[in-house]
């Protein structure tokens, strides 16, 4: 079977095995190698083709005997082939993904972040864009000289997993933005689409960037060509099999119950934010929260939330409390689905529950409710574990 992969450094946060696995009918492989493996690698490794990824797009051109007009343009390769012969052809596949990404946005007065790799395929396509970097002419220090562009791309790695909540630069300098488009795709909602949805700005990610040019690849490495509609069936099947589901509501409406038939329904792990506080304090939440206080547990609580929001294709319960922490909603929303479980308050026990029973339910449901509703995506009645869970695969997952 041919034997194709990834070349990169770190690449636990890939999606490109599950891209390829749609692609064709051959072996697809991660091979993270230190940059002095890199030459040997390339020159001897059992591959007919590669994928290249950060950070070694420019090592991957100067070992190619034949470069394709877009790699020679951009300086940089980030797909290779062996030739019969065993020297190497680079391509540059991102050049079509972004072009499939932008087709219908106009290309008004545009800057980019960053000018590595990834910008240059951006400028390939929109070479007017101006591009700030961190010691050229255009830096992030005299921004403002931009501040009437119209379209913001991000092509740095700035916000990628696992460093969810970082922002390349600050949004609000930009008179008028019309788009914001971020080529991250890990996470999903990273936290300059993030504020570009607060301002009210259409944005998008990386994905059917990366489902383009991974469509382009797949046909020089089988030689043949694939239409352009897979792509939007890649971008599809990948949201959903890479995005977590969240579930908030109130304290006892089933979140955990829901949640544990959920995972069994979709054959996805099931984290609960309160198990994990538990285990990492080696004590009951009760016992956290009449020792430490509610604040102490609150911080714990965010913390776990980092930890599991970051993961992908996870069922995930939250703590009723959960939304109480403004801090929290990005959070949860960086690559999920956020359901609310809605349960009528005169079904929930107090019993068990700590807060409810000390301040009792009908007062924290005042207080959270307004916000259960603001921070889902979708509401679900609760019927009943299985049937909960039901509905919810149907409309999150389906098939």
């Amino acid at each position: 079977m041919p034997r194709f992969g990834l070349l990169g450094r770190r690449l636990s946060h890939s999606y490109s095995p599950l891209l390829h696995s749609r692609l064709g009918d051959y072996e697809y492989s991660l091979y993270e190698k230190e940059p002095e493996e890199v030459e040997s690698f390339l020159r001897l490794g059992d591959f007919q083709g590669l994928n290249v990824t950060i950070p070694y797009k420019k090592d991957a051109l100067r070992h190619c005997a034949k470069l394709s007009p877009a790699a020679s343009a951009t300086g940089c390769v980030n797909t290779v082939l062996r030739l019969p012969g065993g020297e190497l052809y680079g391509e540059n596949t991102d050049v079509f993904g972004f072009e499939y990404l932008v087709k219908d946005i106009p290309a008004g007065k545009t800057v980019v972040f960053g000018s590595g790799g990834a910008s240059r395929a951006v400028r390939a396509v929109w070479p007017h864009a101006a591009v700030i970097s961190r010691a050229g002419e255009d830096n992030y220090d005299n921004l403002r000289k931009h501040a009437d562009a119209e379209v913001i791309v991000n092509a740095t790695p700035v916000g990628m997993y696992p460093h969810g909540g970082e922002c390349p630069a600050e949004l609000s300098v930009f008179a008028n933005p019309r788009c914001v488009v971020d080529l991250i795709y890990n996470p999903a909602r990273t936290e300059l689409l993030a504020r570009a949805e607060e301002m009210g700005v259409p944005c998008r990610n990386g994905l059917a960037m990366l489902a383009a040019q991974a469509k382009k690849s797949a046909e020089l490495f089988i030689g043949a060509p694939l239409g352009d509609n897979v792509i939007e069936s890649l971008v599809s099947f990948v949201a959903k099999t890479t995005g977590n589901i969240v579930l908030i509501g109130m304290p006892g409406c089933g979140k955990t119950s829901v949640g544990a038939q959920l995972a069994k329904l979709s054959g996805r792990l099931f984290a609960d934010t309160d198990e994990l506080i538990a285990k990492r304090a080696r004590r009951p939440v009760a016992d956290i929260l009449a020792q430490d206080g509610e604040g102490a547990f609150r911080d714990m609580e965010a913390s776990a939330l980092q930890s599991v929001c970051g993961e992908s294709g996870l069922i995930i319960a939250t703590g009723g409390g959960a939304v109480t922490r403004e801090g929290n909603r990005r959070v949860m929303r960086q690559n999920a689905v956020v359901v609310y479980i809605d349960t009528p308050t005169d079904k929930l026990a107090a019993e068990g529950r700590p807060l409810s029973a000390q301040r009792g339910v009908e007062a924290l449901a005042r207080e959270r409710l307004p916000l259960y509703r603001q921070w889902s995506d979708i509401t679900v009645a609760f019927t009943g574990a299985r049937e909960t869970a039901k509905e919810i695969y149907e409309k999150v997952i389906g098939d």
